[in-house]
C-alpha cells in the first residue's frame, strides 16, 4: 500500500524529528477531518483523552498511542521514529560514564569507579539516567561487546548492586541505540532488554515515573524486533508499574494479553514455557493486588503447572528466570497481598534460599516471608527474615522503600525484641 504522502510532508517530517506522537496523530486527524470525539469513538476513548493525547509531549498510554496512529493511518516505521529518544548531540559525546573506554581498560581505575558510585547519593545516579532518557549519549566505543554488557548489567540486578546497575545503564542505552540502528531485530530485542532491566531497577528504588517511561520505551523497541519474548518482559514491566499507581484493571489486561500473546507461540521452547509461567505468576499477583481472589489463586495453580517442565534451576541469562520454587514464591506475595498472612506463611514454609540461585531472589524470598510474618505480628521472625534477606542482598533491604518502611516500623514498636537492633545496625552501616 502506497504511503500517504501526507506523512512525507514537510510538516509531519518536523514532527517526527521533534518527538511529538501526538501532534502526528493530530495531523491525522485532521487531514481526515475527524473531530476529537470520532476519533474518540474508533480507539474506545472519550474526546478529552484524544485532546490530551495529542497535547502532551510524554506518551503515558503507549497502547492507546499505537491504535489511535494506526486509525489516523500512520506508517508504523513514522511512529517509531517519533517515539524515539532524540539523538546524542556533540556536546553529549562529551561526558564521562560508568562504561568509559578508559575505565574499562583499567581494572583499578573501575574498581575506584564502582566504589565511588555505590557511595554515591541515589539523586545523583538518577539524573544521570534521566539525561541519558531526555537525549541519548553519544555511544562510550566500549571494548567489550555489549551482549556480554548486558549481561553483566543484569548480574548486577540478579546481585541487588542498584547503584552500579544505575550507573551503567546510560552506557548501555547509548551503546544499545547504536547497535539498534542496524535495524536487525536482535539488536533491537536487546535494546528493548536494556529499557526493561532499566524498568526493574528503577521500580525497585521506587522511582516509578522513571520505571514507566523505560517500560513503554522498551515496548517500543520489542514491538520494532517482533520479539515475543521481549513484548512480554516489557509488557511485566509496564504492569507492575501500572499496579503500583493502583491501575490494576490496567496492568491485569495488559498481563492477560501478554499471557494470550505467549501462549500463541505454542510454547515450543524452554524461553517460552518460562515466559508464559511468568507472565501467569505476574497475572496473579496483579489480581491479587486488585482483590481478585478466586482469578488470583488460579493463575498460581496453572503457573505451577506450566512449571513443571522447566529445570528446578533456571539457566543464567534468561529473560524468565522462572522455576517451581519461583512459581511458590510468588503464592507466598499472592496470599500476603490477599492478606491472608498465615496461607502465605504456609505456601513459604519449604522455600529455602538454596533453591533461588540468584541473591536478588534470595534475598526476595526474606523480604517476602518478612512481610508475611509483620502482617501476623510477629516481629522476632519479622527480623530474622530481614536478616536473612541483608545477608542475601542488602540492596534488596536497603533500597526498596515498602522494606525500609518495615525495618523503620520494627525499630520504633519492638526495638528491643531479637534481631531489630542487629537490623538497625546493619542498615545503619549500609546507609
Amino acid at each position: 500500500m502506497p504511503v500517504d504522502p501526507l506523512w512525507n510532508s514537510t510538516t509531519a517530517t518536523s514532527l517526527v524529528a521533534q518527538r511529538r506522537p501526538g501532534a502526528l496523530i493530530r495531523l491525522g486527524r485532521e487531514h481526515r477531518a475527524w473531530t476529537l470525539a470520532t476519533l474518540g469513538e474508533r480507539i474506545g476513548c472519550s474526546a478529552a483523552t484524544v485532546s490530551r493525547l495529542e497535547r502532551r509531549s510524554r506518551v503515558v498510554d503507549l497502547t492507546l498511542v499505537h491504535r489511535a496512529a494506526a486509525e489516523v493511518g500512520m506508517p508504523r516505521h513514522v511512529l517509531m521514529t517519533s517515539l524515539a529518544p532524540p539523538a546524542a548531540t556533540a556536546m553529549a559525546g562529551t561526558r564521562v560514564t560508568a562504561c568509559s573506554r578508559d575505565a574499562q581498560e583499567d581494572p583499578m581505575r573501575r574498581r575506584t569507579l564502582f566504589t565511588a558510585t555505590a557511595a554515591a547519593t541515589p539523586a545523583v545516579l538518577l539524573m544521570g539516567l534521566d539525561e541519558a532518557l531526555a537525549a541519548t549519549p553519544a555511544p562510550t566505543n566500549g571494548l567489550e561487546p555489549l551482549e556480554r554488557r548486558v549481561a553483566a548489567a543484569r548480574t548486577l540486578y540478579d546481585k541487588g548492586a542498584h547503584g552500579r546497575l544505575l550507573a551503567v545503564l546510560p552506557g548501555l542505552i547509548a551503546d544499545g541505540h547504536r547497535a539498534a540502528a542496524s535495524r536487525r531485530a536482535l539488536d533491537q530485542a536487546r535494546l528493548s532488554a536494556v529499557y526493561t532491566l532499566a524498568s526493574s531497577v528503577l521500580g525497585k528504588v521506587g522511582s516509578h515515573e522513571r520505571a514507566q517511561l523505560t517500560a513503554d520505551r522498551a515496548r517500543t523497541w520489542a514491538e520494532i524486533s517482533g520479539s515475543p519474548l521481549a513484548a512480554a518482559a516489557a509488557a511485566r514491566e509496564l504492569a507492575i508499574v501500572l499496579r503500583h499507581q493502583d491501575r490494576h484493571g490496567q496492568a491485569q489486561r495488559l498481563m492477560a494479553s501478554a499471557a494470550a500473546d505467549v501462549e500463541a507461540t505454542g510454547l515450543r521452547t524452554d524461553a517460552a514455557a518460562a515466559a508464559y509461567a511468568q507472565m501467569l505468576c505476574t497475572l496473579a499477583y496483579t489480581a491479587a493486588r486488585g482483590g481478585q481472589r478466586g482469578e488470583a489463586l488460579a493463575m498460581v495453580t496453572e503457573a505451577r503447572r506450566s512449571a513443571r517442565r522447566l529445570p528446578q534451576t533456571p539457566p543464567p541469562g534468561g529473560l524468565f528466570p522462572i522455576s517451581a520454587a519461583a512459581v511458590g514464591l510468588y503464592a507466598v506475595g499472592v496470599h500476603w497481598a490477599l492478606g491472608d498472612a498465615g496461607a502465605a506463611l504456609d505456601a513459604g514454609k519449604d522455600l529455602r534460599p538454596e533453591q533461588f540461585p540468584t541473591a536478588e531472589r534470595r534475598a526476595r524470598l526474606g523480604t517476602d516471608m518478612a512481610r508475611a510474618w509483620w502482617a501476623w505480628n510477629r516481629p522476632e521472625q519479622t527480623a530474622r527474615a530481614l536478616l536473612d534477606a541483608h545477608r542475601s542482598s542488602p540492596g534488596e533491604v536497603r533500597d526498596r522503600p515498602a522494606i525500609r518502611t518495615i525495618v523503620s516500623e520494627l525499630a520504633e514498636r519492638h526495638p528491643h525484641t531479637t534481631g531489630v537492633r542487629e537490623l538497625r545496625a546493619v542498615m545503619t552501616m549500609a546507609g
